[in-house]
């Protein structure tokens, strides 16, 4: 039976009619509906035609999450008083409940996606409802472009909404513009508002410090764990917070002992039987719900009356340089505290305690990130190619994809095989986006599958598609063997997924059969294992099994499916503890690992954390060099390698696997070109101080560079970048018959500049007249004149300079005269002698004639004659 009374509860009821409408006129909608109002439940029943008198339609509706999936077909269900299976029934990855009279189907936006890559006309399906289009999730914006696609080429009948409570209505109207051209989709409002909640602000203390990675203050999980108990004080009902992982929400759990409630954890990768505990609510005992981000949408949770915001929440992060990927706290949006505001008005007025100042809430992005600016595109790039647009410029999408993140993503598929040069999808690429996992893992499936069976290589992949537990630790090997004696739910989920993709892989066909799609036929840089072992490892495969034999150690299977997922992830010891993978990267294992005195690894997780130099490896299988070399085989190479190191020219023959060197043996010959090349390159990393500097090369250069700053062509630029930039005109032929570093420094450099002078326009005979060496002063004597700083300098005795009365100039610049006392030291500094005579020689020469009495002081210095003696030599 009908539950009216809990339909007749929801304020959406009252936009059903123009949804409807808008619907049967335009085809396309946006429905945009605060959060508690009805949208995920009664709107899909109404466009069944299963609450009013409508029209029978069969009904999709997307969800992001898989919990949600679940909680939103139970909740409909109820509504109708059946059970699910029957009018509603749900899909997710593993794990399917309808029946044939089945109407409703709930399931993710992947599987939508799979549906969309097998049937691109959804056949059967009339409308599609795609919920929490806020939250900007990868798969639904992918899924939105593509029924764009559908509903312009294929199935112009088939109807189209964009549902969310906080969304960017009138940016989704546009991207649904109706193909007819009568213009962007109508918005749909429900102006209800649920229950509503009162708002409270409880700010943290002073000197919470901010989190960065997957790090968050223990002292704000403190305030939000005290924030939670006194809202148990203050208000009734059962409380729901949220945190931004599961770490943090172990800690906060912690730290609540002792409360008089029910403590539970709700996160995606609860199990089934948690989450369904927790939605359906409790018996009696008040109950605490520590929560990520899954229940910010589509969820109900009975008996919620508060919330408890700790305002973060966490977004993925890729670091596409090194094919590692991470996690980032991030301050949540706007829109994702309203949703998550929104629980606690969905059954009654609530209360909801914000862990931020109300001035912060100014400064909180609008929405979450989309996750298409942010993601791994490897996934998005090969269904893309698979949909016919590679570039996915034409697809209808609020964001582009980043065009770096694009290249690294075509970059994996053409290695493992799943496009070709013109990023068109293979016959392989399609097998693979049909398996369900990211390509690296359907690489690793396919390949993997025909070295140890099918069903070993799935069960690794499972492993690898959803990170086990961290108290399973580090060793994939040791992992897969808990898995599989595992009662947990994660043991659980892995086995259904085995089930899943062994009979994906096996429909599919072996990965070594088709038509030319398979490993021995894919794209160089593929590196399959079956085409590589006959040279990597001998001719009965790395494990020393027949192929598909399924024998082989779980470690060397472990290994072997990893390494063929992440390749460049393959590491060498450096240390204890320590490794380098073949992409350059170093990583490091934690104290306590087991992994510490292997050789090899797989590196099936890692990630770096903020400003830190090395990876940190979370899980990983032991590997032996000859899978080593097999996986990674396409990133090997072999030959000489002159460069600088150390400081001096090292020649070397290397073999090697990316950034791993494999072998190394001296080079006694080396290349004479490649030689110059590593010279060049030591003289651009340490300058040309290398080369053999002496006073006079280089008071040579520093002529050169006043000539430049003042007179400019066709003197020469003689800075260290400009000298670097024309090493082959100014070094050789010395240059050429260098072989190392001490070569380098018997070349002298003043020698080598006057190649660089003007002789052409014949402007190089005047060098000692523009720049002069020396000056001869009226004294005789002829003074260095230095020229290093920004005007030309000449230090000389003020009784040689009697007599003078202009100033010297070079180039048609003042010389500046640092005038010396008789024992050498600074009296005064003029770049304008006459008036030095004038104006300044009085005070010096009061202050310096008692002290040096001996030497000449004239009344009248412009008219005296010079000298470098003292009177006494004058008067012999």
């Amino acid at each position: 039976m009908i539950r009216t009374d809990a339909i007749e509860r929801l304020p959406v009821r009252h936009a059903v009619p123009e949804l409807l409408s808008a619907l049967d006129g335009r085809g396309t909608a946006v429905l945009s509906a605060p959060p508690g109002t009805g949208k995920t439940t009664l709107v899909p029943l109404a466009l069944a035609g299963l609450t009013g008198a409508g029209p029978r339609r069969r009904v999709l509706v997307a969800e992001p999450r898989r919990m949600a999936v679940r909680a939103a077909a139970r909740r409909m269900a109820w509504l109708l008083g059946q059970e699910v299976g029957d009018a509603v029934g749900f899909s997710v990855r593993g794990e399917r409940r309808t029946g044939p009279g089945t109407v409703v189907e709930v399931v993710t936006t992947g599987v939508l996606l799979q549906r969309l890559q097998r049937d691109p006309e959804l056949a059967g399906v009339d409308v599609v409802l795609l919920d929490e289009c806020h939250e900007r999730h990868l798969d639904a914006d992918t899924a939105i472009a593509f029924l764009v696609d559908v509903r312009a080429a294929l199935r112009p009948e088939l109807q189209l909404i964009a549902a969310s409570a906080t969304s960017d209505a009138e940016a989704w109207s546009q991207l649904l513009t109706v193909a007819d051209g009568t213009g962007p989709a109508p918005v749909v409002r429900s102006t209800g508002q649920g229950h509503g909640a009162a708002v409270h602000y409880a700010p943290p203390p002073a000197g919470i410090r901010p989190a960065h990675g997957t790090w968050v203050d223990q002292q704000l999980l403190r305030h939000v764990a005290a924030t939670v108990r006194l809202a148990l004080e203050a208000h009734e009902g059962d409380l729901l917070c949220f945190l931004p992982g599961t770490g943090e929400i172990a800690r906060t759990a912690g730290m609540l002992d002792g409360v008089d409630a029910e403590v539970l954890q709700l996160h995606g990768r609860a199990p089934a039987a948690v989450q369904d505990a927790v939605l359906r609510g409790g018996e009696g005992r008040r109950r605490v719900v520590l929560a990520t981000s899954v229940a910010e949408s589509s969820l109900t949770v009975p008996g919620v009356r508060i919330v408890v915001d700790s305002g973060l929440a966490r977004e993925p992060r890729v670091d596409h340089a090194r094919g590692l990927g991470s996690l980032a706290t991030v301050t949540v949006s706007d829109a994702g505290a309203t949703q998550r505001l929104g629980r606690a008005g969905r059954e009654a007025f609530g209360a909801v305690y914000r862990c931020w100042a109300p001035a912060d809430d100014a400064r909180r992005p609008r929405f979450p990130s989309p996750e298409i600016k942010i993601a791994d595109l490897a996934s998005f790039a090969l269904r893309a190619a698979c949909w016919g647009d590679p570039t996915a410029q034409g697809l209808a999408l609020l964001d582009a994809p980043p065009a770096g993140a694009m290249a690294a993503a075509r970059s994996v598929l053409t290695a493992i095989g799943a496009v070709d040069e013109d990023g068109r999808a293979t016959e392989r690429g399609m097998r693979m986006a049909r398996l369900g996992v990211h390509p690296r893992l359907a690489r690793a499936l396919l390949d993997g599958a025909a070295e140890v069976g099918a069903r070993r290589a799935a069960e690794v992949v499972a492993l690898l598609s959803e990170e086990p537990p961290r108290e399973y630790g580090d060793d994939l090997a040791a992992a897969w063997r808990t898995a599989r004696r595992g009662g947990d739910g994660y043991a659980a989920r892995w086995r259904q997924e085995v089930r899943r993709l062994t009979s994906a892989v096996t429909g599919a066909g072996s990965a070594s059969t088709g038509t030319g799609a398979g490993p021995a036929s894919t794209a160089p840089g593929a590196g399959s294992v079956s085409a590589s072992s006959s040279s990597g490892s001998g001719p009965e495969g790395p494990l020393r099994s027949g192929s598909g034999s399924g024998s082989g150690s779980d470690d060397a299977v472990a290994g072997l499916v990893t390494a063929l997922a992440f390749p460049e992830r393959v590491a060498r010891a450096r240390g204890e503890g320590s490794f380098l993978m073949v992409s350059g990267t170093r990583a490091e294992l934690g104290q306590g690992s087991g992994l510490r005195s292997a050789a090899w690894l797989a590196v099936a997780v890692a990630d770096r954390p903020v400003q830190a130099a090395s990876a940190r490896v979370r899980l990983a299988a032991v590997v032996d060099e000859g899978i080593a070399r097999v996986a990674a085989g396409p990133l090997g190479a072999e030959g000489e390698e002159v460069h600088w190191e150390d400081g001096d020219v090292v020649a070397r023959e290397v073999e090697r696997l990316g950034a791993v060197e494999l072998s190394v043996r001296p080079l006694k010959q080396p290349d004479p070109a490649l030689v110059r090349r590593a010279l060049l390159e030591g003289l651009a990393k340490e300058g040309i101080g290398l080369l053999r500097w002496s006073r006079e090369s280089g008071g040579l250069r520093e002529r050169l560079a006043f000539l430049h700053r003042t007179l400019g062509e066709p003197w020469p630029d003689v800075s260290d970048g400009a000298l670097l930039a024309r090493a082959e005109e100014w070094l050789e032929p010395e240059l050429s018959r260098a072989r190392r570093r001490a070569d380098l420094g018997r070349l002298d450099a003043g020698q080598a500049l006057t190649r660089l002078l003007p002789w052409a326009s014949g402007e190089a005979a005047r060098l000692d007249e523009l720049a002069p060496e020396r000056i001869e002063v009226p004294s005789g004597s002829r003074i260095r004149v230095e020229y290093g700083g920004a005007q030309p300098v000449l230090a000389v005795k003020l009784q040689e300079m009697f007599g003078l009365e202009g100033t010297p100039e070079v180039a048609g610049v003042p010389v500046l005269i640092h005038l010396l006392s008789p024992a050498g030291r600074p009296a005064a500094v003029t770049a304008d002698l006459a008036n030095f005579w004038r104006e300044g020689y009085r005070a010096v020469r009061a202050e310096l004639r008692g002290r040096y009495p001996k030497h000449p002081w004239p009344e009248d210095p412009s008219r005296a004659e010079p000298t470098r003696h003292t009177n006494a030599r004058l008067k012999r």
